[in-house]
């Protein structure tokens, strides 16, 4: 089969068309705060100044770091939820870990009772990527004289004065390289910025895998995974942080300082069961006087999305005082008898013999 490479260039341009669309209403609302900050900055710095322009960098930040706190929240409960039910999955791998398809049904089963959705985490995630794309499209463009954003659009001046803004001598719309006429001062605070996230996500990555991973976590192929990550990652800023406008790299900066800082009240707060930090929280709650198994539940119970009112199906079939119904292969017999004050009931199934044995038999 032949595609005419003009039906797959209008294609293209036509998924370019929509998708602009889409991120329009992101750009509308990106602009606008950063335009509202600007407004509010002026009066005291002056409206082409780099430190205006620069704080209202840092207050755009601050506001859709802040609107995006309700997404983060749900992606915590939804992560907590699956990390509770991690015992439940490890006994259903032992079970039926060499039968693919009834391990999935079982699983599937298991997060249905408990009302857990393993995408749930990812929902937000996927929401966060087109606002922060938005975001960093309006400032890129901003900052390289390109209006995005009816408030930018509707005021070009702004864009101007964005683009031509300084500080400490770097212009905000600056980039590392090319280097024109030497080595100035545009090239100084993009090294000192890249040289600063570069180690801030470092350490923001080695304080998650120290405090707040389990032992287990390092283990395997996934364990080295999680090894190379912790030096690949922060290695991206600097191949992309040269060829990254100043203002746009403050943004990055104010950001990766957001994510340090909540990362570090929700390790504390919320640890994962089995970790370093969880270890301490636990000794923080005993010494409260507060029962931290109960919390734990409290919070399971509330990451799911119909909590359980009495334990699960099969917790309410074996109450305190009912049968405990136990299955096994031997014969179709029921034996009653009484273990102290509990009576159990043993409901044993038929083995059923193969055609060869039968034959045998015969």
């Amino acid at each position: 089969m032949h595609l005419d490479p003009m039906v797959i260039l209008n294609i293209w341009s036509e998924l370019g068309k929509i998708g602009s669309a889409i991120m329009q209403p992101l750009y509308w609302a990106v602009s606008g705060i950063i335009v509202l900050w600007h407004k509010l900055w002026s009066p005291l710095f002056g409206a082409d100044s780099g430190l205006t322009w620069t704080l209202s960098i840092i207050g755009l930040t601050v506001v859709v770091r802040g609107l995006m706190m309700p997404l983060y929240a749900k992606q915590l409960n939804s992560s907590r939820a699956m990390q509770a039910l991690q015992p439940k999955i490890q006994e259903l791998q032992a079970k039926h870990g060499a039968d693919r398809e009834r391990l999935g049904q079982e699983t599937m089963k298991l997060y249905q009772e408990e009302g857990v959705s393993p995408t749930a985490s990812c929902v937000p995630l996927l929401i966060q990527l087109p606002i922060f794309w938005g975001l960093f499209n309006v400032l890129n463009g901003a900052a390289r004289g390109v209006a995005r954003g009816k408030f930018f659009l509707d005021n070009p001046h702004l864009v101007d004065s964005l683009s031509n803004a300084t500080l400490f001598g770097a212009r905000l719309s600056g980039t590392f390289l090319p280097i024109v006429g030497g080595f100035g001062a545009t090239q100084v605070l993009t090294l000192i910025l890249v040289i600063a996230m570069t180690l801030l996500l470092f350490f923001q990555q080695l304080h998650m895998m120290r405090r707040n991973m389990p032992p287990s976590a390092f283990e395997g192929p996934m364990g080295q995974q999680q090894k190379m990550m912790l030096y690949l990652m922060p290695a991206m800023y600097i191949f992309m942080g040269p060829n990254i406008p100043v203002g746009v790299l403050i943004y990055w900066m104010i950001s990766n300082l957001w994510t340090l800082a909540q990362q570090y009240i929700i390790i504390r707060n919320y640890p994962t069961p089995g970790t370093p930090a969880y270890i301490e929280w636990e000794e923080r709650m005993v010494a409260k006087g507060k029962d931290p198994k109960a919390i734990e539940r409290q919070r399971a119970d509330k990451a799911r999305k119909r909590p359980r009112s009495g334990g699960s199906k099969a917790d309410g079939a074996a109450g305190a005082g009912d049968p405990k119904v136990t299955r096994q292969g031997v014969n179709r017999d029921t034996v009653r008898h009484d273990d102290g004050a509990k009576q159990v009931v043993e409901r044993q199934q038929v083995q059923r013999s193969t055609r060869a044995t039968r034959k045998k038999k015969s």
